[in-house]
Parts: structure tokens; C-alpha cells; sequence
């Protein structure tokens, strides 16, 4: 059960708001941490509490992404724009040796350059093919069985309304005896 809506307004007892400042902000720095590892943000969280002391969270460089928010929002950036651009080659580095790596894992995936593993990183990569491979299977198996019910029902409406029609069909010929025609079906 969730808690009801607070009110938004200052708080008069100084006790009571800096418990509430310390939970508040532990609990932002949770979060800020979380959307960081959980999405691959780039965060950084810069907080002042009332008395003047700082509490921050970088998930990267802080200058970096400080540096970066400057740009993205037309701000000047500092004085010292070799610093920035050392920042922006540090980024262009970490990204190619993200890409190389991820390059590496999917070549390894596809059982290329296998030579350069030892045996624990060949029994890890044969664990995640295996896991995969279960995955895709069990993908196959809900999908067909999907299917199958699909088809089932399908199946089932269409003997239904067999079953009505021949029903209909036989009142119709029962109606014609009755009335001396026959057991002549008009055209189907």
C-alpha cells in the first residue's frame, strides 16, 4: 500500500528536515547510481545541503560530463579547451576499446578467433552459447505451441459452424419433406 501524497512545503522543524535531507539524498544517490549501471547513463549528480556541504555521484569523469552538459546546453565551455578536448579523446578512446571488445566477443560468439582463449574463457563461452541456445528453444517451443493453440481454435470454430450449417442444412431438407419437395437442397 503506497504512502499518501505529501505536501510539498518547507520544513519548519530543523531536526525533521535534515533527517528527511540525509534520506532524501541517499536515496537520490541511489537512484542516480541505478539509472547509471541499469541504462548506461552517463550521470552526474552535484548536490549542496543547506549547511554548505557537498555530496556528489559521477557515474563517469565529472569534468567530462560536466564539460559535455556546457556543450549540449550552448554554455562557454572553461578557458582551458585542451582540457575539454583531452576529455572528448579520453571518451573517443573508451568507446573504441568498448567497440574492439564488444567486435571480439561477437566474433568469439560466432566460434571465430578461438585461438587467443584459455580454457576458462572458452568453458564461459561455451556456458553462455548453451544458455542461448536454451533461450532460442524455448522461444521456438512458445511460438509453435502459440501457434498450435492458434490453430486449435481455429479448428474448433470451423467445426462449430460445420456442425451449424449441417444443421441448417438438415432443417431445410427436413422442411422440404414436410412439404412434399423432396430432398432437394436449394444451391449452395
Amino acid at each position: 500500500m503506497g504512502r499518501g501524497k505529501v505536501e510539498l512545503k518547507r520544513i519548519e522543524n530543523p531536526t525533521n528536515r535534515q533527517v528527511t535531507f540525509s534520506k532524501r539524498r541517499n536515496g537520490l544517490l541511489k537512484k542516480a547510481f541505478e539509472l547509471s549501471i541499469l541504462c548506461e547513463a552517463e550521470v552526474a549528480l552535484l548536490l549542496f545541503s543547506p549547511s554548505g556541504k557537498s555530496f556528489h555521484f559521477a557515474s563517469h569523469d565529472m569534468e567530462r560530463t560536466i564539460g559535455r552538459y556546457r556543450s549540449e546546453v550552448g554554455l562557454p565551455l572553461p578557458d582551458n579547451h585542451s582540457t575539454t578536448i583531452q576529455l572528448w579523446r579520453t571518451e573517443i578512446d573508451e568507446l573504441k576499446r568498448t567497440i574492439g571488445t564488444l567486435e571480439t566477443k561477437q566474433k568469439n560468439l560466432a566460434g571465430e578467433d578461438l585461438s587467443v582463449l584459455g580454457t576458462k574463457e572458452l568453458k564461459q563461452l561455451e556456458r553462455q552459447l548453451k544458455i542461448g541456445v536454451e533461450r532460442v528453444r524455448s522461444k521456438i517451443r512458445r511460438v509453435i505451441s502459440e501457434h498450435a493453440s492458434s490453430l486449435k481454435r481455429k479448428h474448433r470454430a470451423l467445426q462449430e459452424e460445420n456442425a451449424r450449417l449441417q444443421k441448417t442444412l438438415f432443417e431445410v431438407n427436413a422442411n422440404h419433406r414436410i412439404f412434399g419437395m423432396g430432398t432437394y437442397a436449394f444451391g449452395v
